[in-house]
């Protein structure tokens, strides 16, 4: 058996992974093992080869990725042991660090801190194409390396560690990467609460103690507490845009899940208390304060006898036993007084700690009872808070409805201006009609439905379980007002007569860039609307407004997506700032760089100074959680680097050289802004393009990957403009074409130099190193065209059936790929790719020589498919090619 004797350098990780694959393969499939060591390419294997061979090359992809993520944690630690935690760039210790000396007092940071509210919120897009088993598989591999990684084991320890990583590889192998059912919407919930019980509970704990030390460090002798900041979130479950299977009946089950999910993981802490605090009564004097609040506990828990008998002198021991009485009768299964409110658990181990401070326990009180609190304070009852999101159309329809029932003479179209009176006086006067539920289409019962699921919720003992109300493709003010009102007629208007508020935190989607540009408009019409301003302030003083990157990138491609996402965000907080309210923004981003998926730290590092004031949400979808999730080391480091980047940004934006307006800059990027847009809409509107793209690329087939649960259209229909932004970005990922990442942006360059000559270019140049939010388009344009391959592409153009339009499109897209690369590299000053980015450079290095084989088998197999009556096994290797591609760039959509 293949050993080694350290795992002191990356490459011993990756080459221990590497021969012991191929000795399992070597065992099952000879031939392979000869694509596995590059002596076969994949598309020259017989048909019955090919799925083991993808099978293996796709394990391949996913074991590097494993050795990576421990390389990164590696060099983290590394940097940590050669100069301290400030070394670990974008931590909460290096960020500390500079803003200390920058002189920043300790009156500004503390007031960072009380205002710093940061969601990571969990979606289930159809992004992430491993199952949840082998998602298992991968975690049990990364600890085993971890564990490996000691020096401490004997030979004959080391060899058995060796064995169960071949063992874990084996299980891999015989496991299968196809899903034979697409996943229902249990599973997904089931497959977001994984994360949290192994990783996200326990690093979020640690998370706020990295801040503590970080703070003790540099600004030492100030008391500066540090307040429970992150607010973790899910759709899953409660996004319904365009998903039939999510009913509100789905969405109480997925509050449930949630809320039983924290309960579980406090039992099993309480668990641990009372095994572990064994503090006697007749070593140390228990303080008289306790005693009392011991038997207020023991009498709320229902078995105060057995309790006491139990443990007669160990009062710490019978206080936790008090309390997780009282916690199982909260999940329904003691007879003791349930709690009520998660604050009220918390409290209890408020006086816990206390007493356990002021009997000498201060290092047990911090290491056993804090992190529990801490816990508390983040999850409440809920894990997470179940955010409903819905699109515009559905409200409108379903609101349009109800006025013809109330009063068919008087039923106004969504848009007229009788629409908007309507609604507009319905919400001032409170109206509450009753309504005959026999009378309503199933939309409508299903409506109605979901804002008595929310408004049960809301009046139930469990702070915070339902999050905002997202209006996908909010175009205007009354799209947001008919949300208002219809959750006024389900109840959750605080007065009857419309002079209080609507309980209901509802936050606009804008999503398009024609939306983008009249957000900021349409958010100064709805605060205009009292009920609105009332509730804003009910709610923190904070309105939410949530921005779209995917379709905004369909709609006019990559850089004017980001511009426009800039732009208002900006504008909204001008607005904000008059207003005397918060924004807090929520960024749709995803896992790939055309739908926002840059490194969290330069991304949040780039938005424009003063738009994040301490509260940023943002989407963790699909493969992206369990790559940040999977593994407790690099979810704590995610989480670190996403709060401090906030914290970082609300700190010192303002003051930051990088990321002031300059109107040379503006004026520039409102000009390649123009050009990018025409050229990506000039060749979207090409004849033939919807033909090239369905057939160019395998878009159609990936509805057969069963990696989601939700449709792969909206409403069912055809179009370009109803199709999905994921599988748009997928598809022209699995084609190599990937222009959703950089196309127009090389004519606008062109251009732009063009008409200004050197100066112009000059300008750019500068822009590239002075302005933040330019040199982050540059940087992740150019990652994206070094993994763009225009010969591969021409592979999968050959499959349009119409030649003419093949040669056209392809033609031109190569053009604007070649434009783009020159133009990049002259912004840039020539700067290769490796000076800039030599791991981005080597990781993909790697793979490209099996990736190029697999695209070339993916169009033999495309072709096969195409041509109907294909068997069984070649659909099978279709699929398997398609996971290979999305784990060899490392995302899908």
């Amino acid at each position: 058996m293949d050993q080694i004797n350290s795992l002191s350098q990356s490459e011993d990780a990756r080459s221990l992974l590497f021969r012991l694959l191929v000795s399992v393969v070597r065992e099952r499939e000879p031939a392979v093992a000869q694509v596995l060591i590059g002596r076969t390419a994949i598309d020259e294997l017989q048909p019955h080869e090919r799925i083991p061979a993808l099978q293996a090359t796709g394990i391949w992809f996913q074991l590097t990725a494993i050795a990576n993520e421990l390389l990164a944690m590696r060099a983290r630690r590394e940097a940590e042991k050669q100069g301290g935690a400030d070394e670990v760039v974008g931590s909460f210790a290096n960020v500390i660090g500079e803003i200390a000396a920058a002189g920043y007092p300790a009156e500004k940071i503390q007031a960072a801190l009380d205002g710093l509210l940061v969601g990571p919120t969990m979606t289930a897009h159809p992004t992430e194409a491993k199952r949840v088993t082998i998602l298992e598989i991968h975690r049990r591999i990364y600890r085993k390396l971890t564990e490996l990684e000691q020096q401490r084991w004997a030979p004959r320890e080391r060899a058995q560690y060796i064995d169960d990583l071949r063992g874990e590889i084996e299980l891999l192998w015989m496991s299968g990467e196809l899903r034979l059912e697409r996943p229902s919407v249990a599973h997904e919930i089931a497959w977001g609460l994984h994360f949290f019980r192994e990783v996200i509970f326990e690093a979020t704990h640690k998370l706020y103690e990295t801040v503590e030390e970080a703070l003790a460090t540099h600004y030492p002798g100030n008391a500066l507490p540090v307040p429970s900041f992150m607010r973790y979130a899910s759709w899953i479950g409660g996004d319904r845009d365009g998903h039939p299977d999510v009913t509100a009946e789905v969405t109480a089950y997925a509050l449930g899940e949630c809320r039983r999910a924290a309960l579980d993981w406090y039992i099993s802490r309480l668990g641990r208390l009372v095994a572990m605090l064994s503090v006697s009564a007749r070593v140390v004097d228990i303080p008289d304060d306790f005693r009392a609040s011991l038997d207020e506990a023991l009498e709320r828990s229902g078995d105060a006898a057995a309790i006491a008998a139990r443990n007669s002198d160990e009062p710490f021991r019978q206080f936790c036993a008090a309390m997780l009485e009282r916690l199982l009768a909260t999940r329904g299964e003691r007879a003791g007084t349930p709690y009520l409110r998660a604050e009220a658990f918390a409290c209890d181990l408020r006086v816990l700690e206390s007493a356990l401070a002021k009997v000498g326990g201060r290092q047990a009180a911090r290491r056993f009872v804090r992190p529990l609190i801490r816990q508390v304070e983040t999850f409440g009852f809920r894990t997470v808070s179940l955010d409903i999101r819905q699109n515009s159309t559905v409200v409108n329809r379903v609101l349009a409805e109800l006025f013809g029932l109330i009063d068919p003479a008087c039923a106004p179209q969504p848009g007229s201006a009788q629409w908007s009176e309507r609604i507009r006086a319905a919400l001032n006067s409170g109206e509450r009609p009753e309504i005959d539920r026999a009378a309503l289409s199933p939309e409508a019962t299903e409506m109605l439905d979901l804002l008595a699921v929310i408004r049960e919720a809301r009046a139930g003992y469990n702070d915070g379980a339902v999050g905002a109300f997202i209006l996908s493709m909010t175009q205007s003010r009354d799209d947001l007002l008919a949300v208002y009102l219809l959750a006024q007629y389900c109840g959750l208007a605080t007065a009857p007569d419309g002079s209080g508020t609507i309980a209901l935190k509802v936050v606009p989607l804008f999503e398009t860039i024609a939306d983008l540009r009249a957000a900021p408009e349409i958010l100064d019409q709805l605060l205009n609307v009292s009920i609105v301003s009332r509730s804003v302030r009910d709610h923190g003083n904070c309105q939410e407004v949530m921005l779209g990157y995917s379709d905004s990138n369909k709609d006019g491609g990559f850089l004017a997506s980001n511009w426009e996402l800039s732009k208002a965000q900006r504008q909204i907080a001008d607005l904000a700032t008059k207003r005397k309210i918060r924004i807090g923004f929520f960024h749709g981003r995803g896992g790939s760089v055309s739908r926002g998926g840059a490194p969290t730290g330069r991304a949040i590092a780039a938005q424009p100074a003063g738009t994040v004031g301490g509260i940023m949400r943002v989407t963790e979808q699909g493969e992206v959680v369990s790559s940040k999730f999977a593994n407790r080391g690099t979810g704590l480091y995610q989480l670190e680097i996403l709060a401090a980047s906030v914290f970082a940004h609300s700190v010192k934006s303002r003051d930051e050289e990088e990321l002031k307006a300059v109107p040379e800059y503006t004026e520039a990027l409102e000009a390649l802004t123009g050009m990018s847009q025409a050229s990506y809409v000039g060749l979207v509107g090409e004849p033939g393009f919807i033909d090239y793209f369905n057939q160019a690329s395998p878009v159609e087939e990936l509805a057969l990957l069963k990696i989601g649960s939700r449709p792969a259209r909206r409403f069912g229909a055809r179009g370009l403009s109803d199709l999905r932004a994921i599988p748009w970005v997928f598809a022209w990922s699995q084609n190599r074409h990937l222009l959703t990442g950089w196309y127009g942006i090389g004519s606008a360059l062109n251009s732009f130099v063009s008409v200004r000559g050197d100066a112009g270019l000059e300008l750019l140049q500068t822009m590239f190193e002075r302005f933040r939010f330019f040199r982050l388009v540059v940087d992740e344009v150019d990652k994206v065209l070094y993994q763009t391959d225009m010969e591969i592409a021409r592979l999968y153009a050959e499959l349009v059936q119409d030649r003419e339009v093949a040669d056209r499109i392809h033609a031109k897209i190569a053009a604007e790929f070649a434009l783009t690369c020159q133009m990049i590299a002259r912004v840039n000053d020539g700067r290769a790719l490796p000076e800039r980015f030599p791991a981005f450079k080597r990781d993909f290095d790697r793979v490209r020589p099996q990736m190029d084989s697999i695209h070339r088998l993916q169009v033999q197999l495309l072709r096969e498919v195409r041509a109907g009556n294909a068997p069984k096994r070649a659909v099978n290797s279709l699929l398997l090619s398609i996971n290979c591609i999305s784990a060899g760039l490392g995302w899908t959509g």
